[in-house]
């Protein structure tokens, strides 16, 4: 395996990585790909998560978005939920975190009951953090520091497949907006950052 494919497994990620480093991996790079392959399992096997959680239309406040039962028996749901996303970064992880809107405003607080609320138990302990992909600052540092192509595709496979779980919330919930830098915006802000920090250390040498 000479050179990864854009739509490389993580599999084949890893295998490529063991090539480039005769047969090891760094810690980091398995911390990162470990919490990754969390993610992936969301899409590929429905893994528990307050992602997959929030479809459950038993916790959606069914009175408020006008819902009936079709002729399958099926929930259908006239108004879609209003949610706000934003990504979050903090010196270590990432995480998609999720807002229900009532008012045209988030709603930050616990919510029991209350007829306006999209959900009817809203719980932002356990349900605002949709999923984290732990340690990705730290390996996204590491990675513009001096990581190779294993890195950089392991940081793209992340990138997609969070576009991907936030296109699929866009197909059941009304979406309002999507707040903060994606990945991809982040890593290059990361990389800016490095190159400007590298030609201030130039300048001052001369």
């Amino acid at each position: 395996m000479n050179q990864l494919s854009e739509k490389a497994t993580l599999r084949e990620i890893t295998a490529y990585k063991k090539r480039l480093n005769w047969g090891d991996s760094p810690a980091i790079f398995q911390m990162a790909i470990n919490s990754i392959s969390d993610i992936d399992s969301i899409l590929a096997h429905g893994f528990d998560s307050p992602y997959k959680q929030i479809f459950n239309k038993n916790i959606w406040n069914l009175e408020l978005l006008g819902s009936f039962i079709d002729e399958r028996g099926n929930i259908i749901v006239k108004e879609k939920p209003q949610i706000s996303l934003h990504h979050f970064f903090n010196e270590q992880h990432y995480e998609l975190h999720c807002y229900p809107i009532m008012f045209n405003e988030e709603v930050v607080d616990l919510q029991q009951g209350n007829p306006l609320c999209p959900f009817t138990t809203w719980i932002p302990e356990t349900m605002q953090m949709l999923f984290r992909i732990s340690s990705f600052v730290s390996f996204m540092t590491y990675n513009v520091q001096g990581g190779d192509k294993a890195d950089l595709a392991l940081i793209k496979f992340a990138f997609y497949r969070v576009e991907e779980l936030i296109e699929n919330l866009k197909q059941t919930f009304n979406v309002v907006e999507v707040k903060g830098l994606n990945i991809a915006e982040f890593y290059r802000d990361i990389c800016i950052k490095k190159q400007q920090f590298d030609d201030n250390a130039s300048n001052n040498n001369l």
